[in-house]
């Protein structure tokens, strides 16, 4: 049989630092390289086969981990939280973080973490990107009102942001003065752009094949919306992953974390360690969903008169 060696990759933006150990701790080669498919292509022309890998998860994680996974026997990724050997380290480099992730690697210490297929990966970014976008027009909606109240304008806050309130509020309030108009212009074409894009965004995905069948029948759950369905198929994966339904709500962070010292047990607020964008998404459906579904609103009332 042939004997396994083990890779560390310490991944950066613009570089990578490797350390090759066999499975008895001897080093092989360690070095780095840039941060480019080619460079990756030559380097693993020259490594012993066969091969194992493990890097910490970052955003450049992706595209290297999808790079590497066809020419290597297994390929792994820690979570960075859970790599105190690196963290707590007196010394810290990166020529030192590969070689300790190679040591938790080949001893089996190495604190995986979920990866997503890369068809998942990809129309989770655009959700992701989606979001990005209601928060710009978030900001825009305020900046609107900014601006407004700035100039001691009135106006109606219900329908501020209606196209025909907005259009006859410029036209005849005589507050608007026209240094403030073409500001006020300029913010509402840049909101209704940015909310048409975020509308054509969950459209394609709703009618992604990949997708569409999970979130049609995520959506027969009461007070569930294509946001909320969207967000969990993309967010979660597969929830095969989880084996307990314990360890989905800590995902979701729908729970405090736990501090105890002899007798003592303390529960902290919602947990902090969690997936931010499921977790937000989920306490905004919960906020909601008593005013969509009568059956959640009895069970709310009930938790809360408890």
């Amino acid at each position: 049989m042939q004997s396994m060696y083990y890779i560390g990759l310490d991944v950066h933006k613009k570089k990578i630092s490797h350390c090759v150990k066999d499975g008895s701790g001897n080093v092989h080669a360690e070095g780095a390289i840039p941060a480019t498919r080619a460079d990756l292509d030559r380097w693993m022309k020259t490594l012993p086969q066969p091969w194992t890998a493990a890097m910490e998860a970052t955003i450049f994680s992706g595209w290297i981990y999808d790079h590497l996974k066809p020419h290597a026997t297994a390929l792994k990724v820690a979570h960075p939280l859970m790599l105190r050997a690196i963290a707590a380290a007196k010394k810290k480099n990166d020529r030192i973080d590969a070689n300790k992730i190679t040591d938790c690697l080949r001893c089996d210490f190495l604190p995986e973490c979920y990866m997503a297929s890369t068809e998942i990966r990809e129309r989770r970014r655009t959700l992701r990107y989606r979001n990005l976008l209601v928060y710009q027009a978030v900001q825009l909606k305020n900046k609107i009102s900014g601006l407004l109240m700035e100039a001691g304008v009135s106006y109606n806050k219900q329908k501020l942001h209606k196209v025909g309130y907005f259009k006859e509020l410029l036209a005849t309030n005589p507050d608007i003065n026209e240094g403030l108009r073409p500001l006020l212009r300029l913010c509402r074409e840049t909101l209704v752009r940015l909310q048409k894009t975020e509308s054509a965004l969950i459209r394609s995905l709703q009618r992604d094949s990949l997708l569409a069948e999970r979130v049609e029948r995520l959506m027969t759950i009461p007070a569930v919306g294509p946001i909320t369905a969207l967000t969990w198929a993309l967010e979660v994966g597969d929830v095969k992953r989880f084996s307990s339904i314990k360890k989905a709500i800590s995902y979701c962070g729908l729970c405090g974390a736990e501090k105890s010292s002899a007798d003592t047990i303390k529960r902290t607020p919602i947990s902090k360690q969690r997936n931010k964008n499921l977790q937000s998404v989920l306490v905004e459906a919960a906020k909601m969903a008593p005013r969509l579904s009568p059956e959640l609103a009895d069970l709310r009332q009930g938790e809360a008169e408890r």
